[in-house]
This record gives structure tokens, sequence and C-alpha cells, in this order.
């Protein structure tokens, strides 16, 4: 037997308010009588939220629109950006990046801290937060409600810490507390390719999927998984740690702490670049990070048919860890993001996607990822954004 309950006032309430901020949220600056009509509340129930919500600093009346009626203009009210503060931040090996943005996600300052990895300073991570301080400052931000922070490594869901799986700088590891101590905001962190993820989401590729997976293509390889419209961590945050799938084509197998010998060793920036020396599109040693491998992608892809083999065997090894994602979990989508799957574009993603097809049995789409260079970014405002609303407006 099912028993019906009636929310009472109170709930109802909140529940007409979360509906009213979020529908000027999305929608911008809009009138009672527009309220109105998307909500299917009554006048006086628009009126008493509008008077409730500009009482508690969240809604402001920005100004008056003329309607096509006889009668005084119609006021219009919008959404006070300006109530909370929120930065991301996304974090590398080669230094830091960092937006602060208002409570709708708009940008209002970012700043980009460069560490040598060779010789990180002892006191980095206190350089972040002073950095971040400044920039808030800038933005006429006088506290930050909430900071999202996407780092390389394990986020254990239970603990919220950081455990790595590779040699990291110092500095990771010490961040996140720095920030605790010296903000008094809430500090979220996250996985970088899950952010990644979440961006490719909301904002990308994926934004009409509500199941897929993101594989990361850059210094390192990864991948972020959304199953039903949630993003999936795993028992102790290693969803998707695809960098030590053990795969055909390298010299060794992976171990616990080093991803060397699994699909890291087959397609990350090191092994991009070794690939494009093979094929001559790369002259001399040159540097084999992040942005090396973006070049040589580019490069082949400019050189029209003499770069095809290279494309050619690259989708060849891409396709090992798509068709793995694949037979797994079935996600019918695979975008490829990172800066080697931004820069192949839609020429890597159909090649990708006719040697998976060959791979598996699994029908799936290959996507070239469009939330952009500042995906992590990007997914670290809106996991802040999503972490301040929550807590003005009540709700999930």
């Amino acid at each position: 037997m099912t028993i019906a309950r009636t929310a009472t006032p109170s709930t109802a309430r909140a529940i007409n308010d979360r509906l009213a901020l979020e529908l000027l949220l999305s929608h911008g600056a809009l009138t009672a009588t527009e309220l109105r009509e998307l909500t299917g509340l009554s006048r006086p129930t628009i009126a008493d939220l509008l008077e409730r919500l500009q009482r508690g600093g969240l809604v402001a009346m920005v100004g008056e629109r003329g309607e096509q009626r006889r009668g005084p203009n119609a006021r219009v009210y919008a959404l006070r950006a300006d109530r909370a503060h929120l930065a991301g931040i996304d974090v590398r090996t080669v230094g830091v990046t960092l937006t602060v943005a208002d409570l709708t996600g708009r940008t209002l300052a970012d700043a980009a801290l460069p560490v040598d990895p060779a010789d990180p300073p002892a006191d980095f991570a206190d350089q972040v937060l002073r950095t971040l301080l400044a920039t808030a400052e800038q933005a006429g931000a006088r506290e930050l409600h909430t900071v999202a922070v996407g780092a390389p490594g394990l986020v254990d869901p239970a603990t919220g810490e950081l455990s790595t799986t590779s040699r990291l700088q110092h500095w990771h590891g010490e961040l996140v507390a720095a920030l605790r101590a010296g903000l008094g905001a809430e500090v979220i962190l996250e996985n970088e390719v899950n952010l990644a993820g979440i961006a490719e989401h909301r904002i990308g590729a994926a934004a009409d999927r509500d199941t897929f997976v993101l594989l990361w293509l850059g210094h390192s390889t990864g991948a972020a998984v959304v199953l039903d419209g949630r993003l999936r961590r795993g028992f102790s945050g290693g969803a998707g740690e695809i960098g030590f799938l053990p795969v055909p084509g390298t010299r060794g197998l992976p171990a616990t702490r080093s991803c060397d010998g699994g699909f890291h060793s087959l397609a990350g920036g090191r092994a991009v670049c070794a690939l494009a020396r093979e094929h001559g599109l790369v002259d001399g040693p040159g540097a084999d990070d992040a942005p090396a491998a973006e070049a040589a992608v580019l490069a082949a892809i400019a050189a029209g048919p003499a770069g095809e083999p290279f494309l050619d065997e690259l989708a060849e090894r891409v396709a090992v860890a798509a068709s793995a994602v694949a037979v797994l979990l079935d996600p019918g989508c695979v975008v490829l993001g990172g800066e080697v799957g931004r820069a192949g574009g839609s020429a890597l993603a159909e090649r990708v996607a006719a040697r998976l097809a060959r791979l598996s049995p699994v029908r799936t789409e290959v996507r070239a990822g469009t939330a952009g260079g500042g995906a992590v970014l990007s997914g670290a405002v809106l996991t802040a954004s999503d972490a301040v609303r929550r807590d003005l407006f009540g709700g999930r």
C-alpha cells in the first residue's frame, strides 16, 4: 500500500524557491509573469517567493520591461551572480591554472602558475594559495564559497584524500591541505580526468548522452566513466585508471605505482612523440610532453597523405583501450579528450571507430572531445558551482 504524503508549507516553499532559482540561472532575467508561466505556480505564490528570495539576497530586481498591454512596465528579476564566488584549479606536473567565477559560473579572473617539475620550490603549495587569493581579490571576491581542484591520481571517495599512482610532485599532496587551511572554504578534490568528463557531459561532445566514457590522451592516459548520468569513481576512486591496463605492444607489465608497460606506454605523450619520430614527423629527440604530442598529431593531419600512416597506427593503439572499455561497460559512446584526442579531432576519432568496429562486437560511437583545452578547469568550475547551488538553493 502506498501512503500519500503532502509536503509541508516550508518544504513546498523550498521546492518552489529552488525551481525559480534554477530557472533564473538557466534563462537569465525573467519577469514575474514569465516565472509564473514557466513554473505553473500562482501569481500570489510567485510574488511571495520573489520577495523571499530578494530578502535572502539571492535575487534582485534589475529593471523593467515594456509589455504589450496597458499598465505599468513589468519588473525584471535576476539571480544575484555576486551572491557567492567560487574557483576551479587544474593541477599538472608543470604547474596550475585557476579560475575565479561568480554564482552563474561566469569567469571573472584567471591565472597560471608554472613550475619546473625537476626542481619545484618547497613552498609551491603556498604560492598557489597566494595566487588564488590575489586572483579572487582581482575578481572582486571578498571570499570564496567553494573551490574544486582537479589533480592526477586516485581520490578516495570515502576520505576525499589523494593517493598517487605514479611519481608526482610533493606539492600535489600538500596543495589541498594548504587551501583548506588558508581559505576557510569548502575544497573539493577530484581526479582531473573525471572533471574533464563532467565538462564533456555538460557542455561538450557527450551533452546528449547519459552514458559514455571519456578516454583521456595527453601526457598520461585515463578515463572518466559516466553511467546513467552519474560519474562513477569505483570503490577506491580507481575507475578509469586505464593507463594501468596491460596491453599488447609494450615491453612489460604495469606495477602498483607505475603504469609503464600498460596502455600508458602505448598511447601516453612520450609514446605518441616516439611514434611521430618513427614516422618522420618530428626531427631529433625534442620534448616528450603533452604539448609535443599534440603538435605531432597536428603535424600529421597537416601533412595530408604523408601523415596518415602515423594516424592509422595511433588509432590502432587507442582502439585497444576503447575496445576494453566497450566490452566491459558497453557505454555506446567513447569520447577522445586530452591534448592528443583534441588535436586528432574527427580524423583520429573516425579511425578509432573503424578499428573498434573490427575489435569489438559491441556497437560503440567514437567522438572527438569538444570541451576544449580547458576541459579540466571547466569541469572544476561546474563542480564548484553545483556545490554552491546545493548550499544556497537547497536540494541535492
